[in-house]
């Protein structure tokens, strides 16, 4: 039997989303804009600076945009883009096969 060769960029896309709570983070935003306090509200395993650098990351790959508001105090948003937003049913999909198969 010949191996399989992967993708490049199916690797990559791996590598962005199995990354530990990527998946996660883009999930909370599905539901829309939230603050840094939002996101990390129905994630209580993540500490803070793992949550600010995956957002970091996120948005360095275009998946999501951080956009401050010049109010007082500074208000940040972080949303998904169009590529994030892409992400719903694929993630919508994982969670039937998760309700599915999971245990917990």
């Amino acid at each position: 039997m010949a191996a399989m060769s992967l993708c490049p960029k199916f690797e990559q896309a791996f590598q962005i989303l199995g990354k530990r709570w990527n998946g996660v983070i883009i999930r909370v935003l599905a539901d829309g804009p939230k603050r840094f306090s939002e996101i990390a509200e129905p994630i209580p395993q993540i500490s803070n600076k793992i949550l600010t650098e995956r957002l970091k990351e996120l948005e360095e790959h275009g998946l999501v945009i951080r956009e401050v508001f010049p109010e007082t105090p500074v208000r940040i948003e972080y949303r998904l883009s169009d590529m994030g937003e892409s992400l719903t049913p694929i993630l919508d999909g994982i969670q039937s096969w998760a309700d599915k198969w999971m245990i917990k």
